[in-house]
């Protein structure tokens, strides 16, 4: 991978990171799923939850590179059903985060947050926007005149995944420290918390 990115251009090299960075700056489903894990549940439980995006990231990266990706884009039911199921993925966590109590609102235990990591990572998973968007956005920075292609995608996607796990897991980490001043109001918090993912649900299904 080392040799690849020496190979390719600098200049495109840039203009990728910096579109990357423009990209995960902008909140969207994943910050917004990050921030609501922080506010929730700490700063170590939005960090945890943007690790398990950008896990889901890598998953996305590796079917496009495989070219799974423009196999589904082509099948219209496949990614209506990923949508689907993604939307009711977020409303089941609304709902547990509604009816939870104080006592199970905080996750700082280690199998805690192997679970935001386990729900950021599914919440990505399910998301075909994601997929759509990888796909059409790498291969724009690859260049044949350089060789196969997919070890190409391969360090963009690197690129990638390692700016948005830094900007996500920051903003995760924030809302977890501002959210430590409500800390008290642990109630309220599950219903904001729960207000979100409700919100990302319809927003998944009518985008």
């Amino acid at each position: 991978m080392i040799e690849t990115l020496l190979a390719m251009d600098p200049f495109s090299l840039l203009a990728f990171a910096g579109a990357g960075i423009l990209l995960n700056l902008t909140p969207g489903v994943d910050v917004m799923f990050a921030m609501a894990c922080g506010a929730q549940g700490g700063s170590r439980a939005g960090i945890a939850a943007a690790a398990g995006i950008a896990m889901g990231s890598v998953f996305h990266i590796a079917l496009t590179v495989l070219g799974v990706a423009a196999a589904l884009q082509a099948m219209p039911q496949a990614l209506t059903i990923l949508r689907w199921g993604g939307a009711a993925y977020l409303l089941w966590l609304a709902l547990s985060a509604w009816t939870a109590t104080a006592g199970e609102r905080r996750v700082t235990g280690v199998h805690s947050l192997r679970r935001a990591f386990a729900r950021g990572m599914l919440t990505n998973v399910l998301n075909p926007k994601v997929g759509l968007f990888i796909l059409a956005f790498l291969p724009q920075f690859t260049d044949p005149a350089l060789g196969p292609v997919a070890p190409q995608m391969m360090t963009l996607g690197a690129i990638f995944v390692t700016t948005g796990l830094v900007i996500t897991g920051a903003y995760g980490a924030l809302a977890g420290f501002f959210g430590a001043a409500l800390r008290t109001r642990a109630r309220l918090m599950n219903r904001l918390s729960a207000v979100v993912f409700g919100g990302l649900a319809v927003r998944l299904v009518l985008e």
